[in-house]
């Protein structure tokens, strides 16, 4: 039986790729850079001490988290409508005004409203991978969507970084105001390099009840096998949020690492994830198909993070990073399957669907992984055990290796077996 042709994508621009390698980096830079000089700012501006200014921090994380969760799939579905480049582009200039007022805020409430607007703004990942799915062609997503974990890798190291440099030197608001300026700079580059990926002709109306959570993820009902794949990208997702819930705490606790020890471990987390997921993907999906490769991936980060959670000498955790990097082929191999399965006029809804439910987890899983590690290090425990928050991201990547193997598709990229 003939399978059914998929529409044949544009080509991928070397510029336009290198965009949207740029937009997540952006995304990812921006974030860390005001990470080193939000305390400061929020006891500037509410006069309390450290402690009661960690409180606040946990509720404007909060509202960025909730407004990409409702904002997800509302973006995502924009792009399907009126294309991938006006919904990039504007999402950057808005991220560049959001964080012009939180560099400028004179009260509290202002910082709230640019976590709201940084939180809507932000919600690039659904157009970005919409993107991505639209100009490559079926045997280069996997590849070409390891380019979001990259940019998040290499982020995450400059992102502190600068942060760190340009308040100490400038004052805690200047970091906002380099954030914005990268944003803006960012979009002007878009107006210049970026093609529309998505044809009118291939465009879809803009439906209210599905440009939300509950709406998206209905309407991906219908697609076989769609529910399963979701429910594996939630389980990679908590294990990974992991590692920024109880990194320092677990490091310092276990091995009374100082400051500068954890932050040059979270560099080699960086260094390692940029790697990993620039690398892996074009190095295995050909040789295993997307489906081994997700496979491979969720073994080895199973893996990784059971020997951060058993580790007994500071190494092991150096040596966990390069097992765990293995487990960067998965991820983008899981959103290719994923993207073949729907037609190009909702890649922008699938892809929103999943931010949306990256970001619930992203609500969930700190206090879930925090809690663990607070209840094995109480004394109070039947055990005492520091590594229960990896020990847990462990068994839900091994949860999603199961839950694969139940709801596998074969792909057109995995070996068909001879005869």
């Amino acid at each position: 039986m003939s399978q059914q042709a998929e529409p044949v994508s544009p080509p991928a621009s070397r510029f336009a790729l290198a965009f949207i390698f740029i937009t997540m980096l952006v995304d990812t830079i921006g974030l860390g850079l005001i990470i080193p000089v939000t305390p400061a700012i929020i006891k500037e501006l509410t006069g309390d001490t450290l402690s009661a200014a960690a409180g606040w921090g946990g509720w404007l994380m909060f509202v960025f988290a909730l407004m990409q969760f409702l904002c997800a799939p509302l973006i995502g579905n924009l792009s399907d409508r009126y294309g991938r480049r006006p919904v990039l582009i504007v999402s950057l200039i808005a991220l560049a005004v959001d964080y012009t007022i939180t560099g400028w805020a004179p009260t509290i409430w202002w910082l709230f409203l640019g976590r709201f607007l940084s939180g809507v703004a932000g919600a690039t990942y659904p157009t970005v991978n919409a993107y991505i799915a639209d100009v490559s062609p079926p045997e280069k997503r996997a590849a070409n969507f390891g380019l979001t974990g990259a940019a998040f890798g290499v982020g995450f190291i400059l992102g502190p970084a600068l942060g760190g440099v340009i308040g100490e030197h400038f004052g805690p608001h200047a970091p906002f105001f380099a954030a914005a300026g990268i944003a803006l700079l960012n979009a002007l580059f878009g107006l210049v390099v970026l093609k529309e990926s998505l044809p009118p002709a291939q465009r879809r109306p803009f439906e209210v009840g599905r440009a939300n959570p509950l709406g998206a993820l209905k309407s991906l009902g219908r697609f076989p096998m769609m529910y399963g794949l979701l429910g594996v990208g939630v389980l990679l997702q908590l294990a990974h949020d992991s590692l920024p819930a109880t990194w320092t705490y677990y490091t310092m606790l276990k091995f009374n690492w100082g400051p500068g020890d954890v932050a040059w471990s979270l560099v080699g987390v960086g260094v390692t994830t940029a790697v990993s997921f620039a690398v892996l993907p074009r190095l295995v999906v050909p040789r295993l198909g997307e489906g081994g490769a997700v496979y491979f991936g969720l073994f080895f980060a199973a893996l990784g993070y059971a020997v951060y959670a058993f580790a007994v000498a500071p190494w092991m955790m150096y040596a966990g990073m390069v097992v765990w990097a293995l487990g960067g082929a998965g991820g983008p191999a899981l959103n290719a399957i994923m993207s073949h399965a729907v037609p190009a006029n909702q890649q922008g809804e699938l892809m929103g669907a999943r931010g949306s439910l990256d970001s619930i987890t992203s609500i969930i899983a700190p206090l879930m992984m925090t809690g663990l590690f607070k209840y094995f290090t109480s004394g109070h425990a039947f055990i005492y055990f520091a590594g229960a928050s990896f020990l847990a991201a462990a068994l839900f990547e091994f949860g999603g290796l199961a839950l694969f193997a139940t709801t596998r598709p074969r792909t057109r990229t995995e070996p068909v077996p001879a005869g």
